[in-house]
């Protein structure tokens, strides 16, 4: 058996498809554009790759983008000063600081300071207790998590009593996609580096999300025959065979795992797109809030 991939840039297409939809609607009815503010602080290629990539999908839905770029060694408050004056621009829907921020910065601190109604990232800890929580909805869910709902729920998984692993436990995407899926009423364990018999709590999944940040760390014989494989790890590796000398792979040993899973993400391809798409739906709900709908 040879897994069904999930395609998620055909499904992120789909989803930046109604956001530009939505977005000439609010223009045409005199609303002002969606705008989505990026912070960076420091020189990460890959930070930097993402916000670039997070802009030119802004450019391409009709929506405005706001850039701004502190230096390695800003302040806590500079850091924190410069969200403030974004909470107060009107012309900013969505507030986004890109992740990782260099060590001296207090993390935590600086999301905190973002306004609720402008938290786009949804790492905002009232957002994310929301979430947590029966009977209150967060105003914006993290958008890999979101994005990686929106594909299970494009195949047509029921989540309704399915064994849900989610193998990582981070703030950015293992927790809030374990409190996701409980909300789906899957029965979800979460796992890690530390977990007794790794490979045969994997195995129970009938969803699986790998998020362990481990080059191809799961393999063939970890998951149950038919299940389905949510590859969020992006590592790149050594390939003396590609023309870059390295190339990208997921958390998921793909070449083994097609084989017995029924359906998996590749990696590029995958989940990535879907991330992106979510930020700029997410902004979008942002400037409804703001300005009202079309």
């Amino acid at each position: 058996m040879t897994a069904q991939i999930i395609d998620g840039k055909m499904i992120a297409e789909q989803v930046r498809k109604e956001v530009g939809e939505e977005v000439a609607k609010l223009v045409a009815a005199g609303k002002p554009k969606p705008g989505l503010a990026t912070v960076l602080v420091g020189e990460n290629p890959a930070s930097k790759v993402y916000v670039s990539s997070k802009q030119k999908a802004c450019a391409e839905l009709g929506m405005e983008s706001f850039g701004f770029h502190l230096s390695e060694d800003a302040t806590q408050d500079e850091v924190e000063g410069l969200v403030r004056e974004l909470n107060a621009d009107p012309r900013v829907n969505g507030i986004l600081v890109q992740l990782p921020l260099p060590s001296h910065l207090d993390e935590e601190s600086v999301l905190r300071s973002i306004s609720l109604e402008k938290d786009v990232d949804g790492f905002h800890p009232i957002n994310i207790g929301r979430l947590a929580q029966k009977g209150r909805d967060p105003l914006f869910v993290p958008c890999t998590p979101l994005g990686c709902m929106v594909m299970l729920e494009k195949i047509g998984v029921k989540l309704e009593g399915t064994n849900a692993v989610v193998l990582g436990r981070s703030n950015i995407v293992g927790m809030p996609m374990a409190l996701l899926l409980v909300r789906a009423n899957a029965t979800v364990t979460i796992c890690h580096s530390r977990t007794k018999d790794l490979p045969g709590v994997v195995r129970s999944a009938d969803v699986l999300i790998a998020a362990v940040g481990r080059p191809r760390m799961v393999r063939g014989d970890w998951v149950k025959p038919g299940a389905v494989v949510i590859d969020v790890g992006i590592n790149r590796i050594d390939d003396p065979t590609h023309p870059k000398g390295s190339r990208l792979v997921g958390d998921v040993y793909f070449e083994e795992v097609k084989e017995v899973a029924g359906a998996i993400t590749p990696v590029p391809g995958g989940v990535g797109p879907m991330t992106i798409a979510m930020l700029m739906k997410n902004t979008l709900h942002a400037a409804i809030l703001a300005n009202g709908p079309a």
